[in-house]
């Protein structure tokens, strides 16, 4: 197999998840219309004080984003074990690391990149400085990738069973969180004026370790899953 058709095998992947997508427009926007709902109700539940809000903004929003990203994991392979499609991946002579990968980058532009790119939006109703914002956004860029290797290799587990999202969650969420405390923390940092390379050198080294060693897993648990 050569190296050209391997990288349009990948992108293949990656531009039939994103179609499918379009499609299913749920799928796209559910992960969205979830972060928009809680972040606006939280105001409403908590308190509208600015200094409140201010405090509290940063947990609020790398909590809802985690959320949000843990909903859409569940589906990352499930329709493609319904429809058959999933086993003949598995058969595939493409290497299923990068078929894996393919997957999880699809998730994030779905998922991870739409949060990524609204959050500041809602920070301003949570009262966030502008301090906070590019921090913000960087912490949940590097985050939010790790966030959905992370849940896919939870998705990968319980593909087959028929209610695995709160066995998903029971798997992903202790995972989860090192990501949650460093993202969260790296804007917390930023608000009070300290540096955040720090949090920011971890949250990529989190990804680094993901995107290294997250797809054997995955390959691994959809072996198992499939054919166990």
């Amino acid at each position: 197999m050569s190296a050209a058709q391997t990288v349009q095998a990948f992108w293949g992947i990656v531009r039939r998840d994103l179609t499918v997508s379009m499609r299913h427009r749920s799928d796209l926007f559910n992960p969205v219309i979830f972060f928009l709902i809680v972040v606006t109700l939280f105001p409403l539940g908590v308190s509208p004080a600015p200094d409140v809000l201010k405090a509290l903004a940063p947990g609020v929003l790398w909590v809802v984003a985690l959320l949000a990203t843990l909903l859409s994991s569940d589906g990352i392979f499930h329709a493609d074990f319904e429809d058959g499609s999933l086993e003949q991946l598995l058969l595939s002579p493409q290497p299923l690391y990068l078929m894996v990968l393919a997957k999880v980058l699809s998730h994030w532009f779905i998922t991870g990149l739409p949060l990524t790119l609204i959050a500041p939006m809602l920070g301003l109703m949570l009262q966030l400085p502008a301090a906070g914002m590019v921090p913000l956004m960087l912490s949940l860029l590097a985050g939010t990738g790790t966030l959905s290797f992370v849940g896919a290799i939870g998705a990968a587990l319980t593909v087959g069973l028929r209610r695995g999202g709160l066995l998903l969650s029971l798997i992903v969420i202790p995972l989860y969180t090192p990501v949650l405390i460093f993202g969260a923390s790296a804007v917390q940092s930023a608000i009070e004026g300290f540096s955040i390379a720090g949090q920011l050198a971890v949250l990529g080294a989190f990804f680094v370790f993901a995107i290294t060693f997250a797809p054997f897993a995955i390959a691994g648990a959809l072996r198992i899953s499939v054919n166990g």
